[in-house]
């Protein structure tokens, strides 16, 4: 790929997500930005019809390149570009519901994305809102996108979702398992593990010597073991093996305080031990700007936290914030990761 001297804006491939849902409307809204164009190339990957009608939705006329997904690099940066792969009729688009043929739709996009930057085509990947059941209707094995993401590019790593917000990053030691196998998926070296991924994607996003909150699983942080032993077994050595290395890690805190703390003494990241205990804070802090990213990659992967919101698809009205924030945070990682290639 060629670029001029002055042209140091990563190449982003955004792949379009579920059609029947707000994902068309924000990809065309996405391309019109300014502050989009100024910071990143994209290369949308979807179907041209499926992108012209979000344009329509949200009032907009888009000026972009074509090309294939062979040949994309021939059309320059002075454009987005669109890859036309031509795979779904508007006609079969069933909005606000989650079909086959919009999961085939969305995965076939996302392939094809992860592909181009895992051959090093493009420095990041970014998706807008995807809905699990129909990505499942489409590949029966699909458990969440770090699975997928696994699946098509061979990637053996640890990969973790973070969910972002300008002032504060929810990490979180288990994920997607149910709520009465958290307790027994707890251990001091997976706690470690997950401090140290979560201080190397900060560093990576540009904080320098980042400051990390771990937060209790119990009722008061286990209250010195009136609640729950997890803390004083499990929690609390992982933080002290983590200073020890040097970091800036304190903990564990009470779950119902941690983010009131990290927002007011300047933690970057709170490390939480499961799904909700983040999520309900981060979405209640900033739901329409929250950014969701997978560390651990080889390249930078960010999407929007928020969902397909059947609800209001067509009716013009998608906000674009959380998309927005995606693409600058996945523009700001490739960056870096590129000027410490040159280095």
């Amino acid at each position: 790929m060629t670029q001029s001297a002055n042209d140091v804006r990563p190449v982003i491939a955004l792949a379009m997500g579920d059609p029947a849902g707000i994902s068309p409307e924000l990809t065309a809204r996405l391309l019109s930005m300014d502050d989009i164009s100024d910071t990143a190339h994209l290369v949308v990957i979807g179907d041209r019809r499926i992108l012209d009608e979000g344009a329509a939705c949200a009032g907009l006329e888009l000026d972009l390149a074509s090309a294939s997904l062979e040949n994309f690099e021939r059309t320059g940066t002075s454009r987005h570009v669109f890859i036309d792969l031509g795979h779904l009729d508007p006609a079969d688009v069933q909005r606000g519901e989650a079909t086959l043929a919009g999961g085939t739709f969305a995965t076939r996009n996302f392939r094809a994305a992860l592909e181009l930057a895992n051959a090093g085509r493009t420095q990041a990947v970014c998706f807008t809102p995807f809905n699990k059941q129909a990505m499942r209707f489409a590949y029966p094995g699909y458990d969440d996108e770090i699975r997928f993401v696994a699946d098509v590019i061979g990637f053996t790593g640890k990969v973790r979702e973070f969910n972002v917000l300008e002032k504060v990053w929810n990490a979180r030691v288990s994920s997607h398992i149910p709520l009465k196998d958290v307790a027994a998926h707890l251990s001091v070296d997976g706690i470690l593990a997950e401090i140290e991924l979560t201080r190397q994607c900060l560093i990576a996003a540009g904080h320098a010597n980042p400051r990390i909150a771990v937060a209790g699983l119990n009722p008061h942080a286990g209250d010195g073991g009136s609640f729950g032993m997890e803390e004083i077994d499990i929690i609390e050595p992982a933080v002290q093996f983590a200073r020890q290395r040097g970091w800036e890690v304190e903990g564990p805190f009470p779950a119902d305080t941690v983010f009131l703390r990290a927002l007011k003494e300047g933690y970057h990241a709170v490390l939480t031990m499961y799904h909700d205990q983040g999520q309900i804070a981060m979405k209640l802090m900033g739901f329409d700007k929250g950014v969701t990213m997978m560390g651990g990659l080889p390249f930078a992967l960010c999407t929007p936290a928020h969902g397909t919101a059947y609800d209001i698809a067509g009716k013009g009205i998608a906000d674009a914030g959380a998309s927005r924030e995606a693409i600058l945070l996945a523009a700001r990682m490739a960056k870096r990761s590129a000027a410490q290639a040159a280095a």
